[in-house]
């Protein structure tokens, strides 16, 4: 199987199907055999249901993993855990970034010159649509200046929060396996278990609109992703000085 393409919904019911077709056009379209898997977290308005009767092409899989509500996190780890490609991918819901924008990344992965390879809207063949609102612009700035400061992550990553990544299906699958991070700071642990691991990284540019009816809601998360933030310090921390 070359790649499977991960999609974490949470109360997607009128857009999920749209998500799942798309990924199936895109697969068939360009040769790739594969699978999609949406990992539904506890949505209580028949996400999973309405993901699991979208019509994929044929000799394409679509399978639903049923969850219970405990974050993005929690849904995008279950889903590469569960991922059977040589190449696995996550993409948010409402089709942000058009699929056929990781076919680049896909290339650089096959080639060996890099193990993940992470999206980004800030980098400046990126395209943008639709764009974020002034406030969440802002929030995001202030956002990656704390991350980038508390974590020591380096300095040219321009994007580490876009939800449009691909890896080494292998490294994929023992990455998210160890994750803890339930909420939305589960880019972040992943990105620093890679480093902490050896493991190449790249950005590429995409194509990206904002969704509208994102389920992110920054004044709802904020304290919850902060709280995770200093958690993710001192477990990541505490790993690395049991290492030594």
């Amino acid at each position: 199987m070359d790649l499977s393409i991960v999609i974490p919904a949470y109360r997607e019911a009128h857009k999920i199907a749209r998500d799942v077709q798309a990924a199936g056009v895109f697969l068939a379209g360009n040769g790739l055999s594969g699978e999609v898997i949406v990992a539904d977290d506890g949505s209580p308005d028949g996400s999973a249901d309405a993901a699991a009767r979208a019509p994929v092409p044929p000799g394409l899989e679509c399978r639903v993993l049923r969850l219970d509500h405990r974050g993005k996190g929690h849904a995008v780890r279950q889903g590469m855990v569960a991922a059977r490609g040589d190449y696995a991918m996550f993409a948010d819901s409402g089709l942000c970034v058009p699929f056929g924008d990781v076919l680049p990344a896909l290339q650089l992965l096959r080639n060996g010159e890099c193990d993940i390879a992470n999206g980004s809207r800030k980098m400046d063949a990126s395209i943008i649509g639709r764009r974020q609102t002034l406030y969440r612009r802002t929030l995001s700035q202030f956002f990656r200046w704390v991350v980038l400061h508390a974590l020591h992550l380096p300095r040219h990553l321009t994007d580490t929060q876009c939800g449009f990544k691909i890896y080494r299906g292998d490294i994929a699958r023992k990455l998210y396996a160890d994750c803890i991070i339930d909420g939305f700071m589960f880019d972040l642990e992943v990105l620093i278990r890679a480093r902490q691991r050896g493991y190449r990284f790249v950005e590429f540019p995409v194509h990206w609109s904002c969704d509208p009816d994102s389920r992110l809601r920054p004044s709802r998360i904020l304290c919850r992703s902060f709280s995770e933030l200093l958690a993710l310090r001192r477990i990541l921390g505490e790993e690395k000085r049991n290492a030594r």
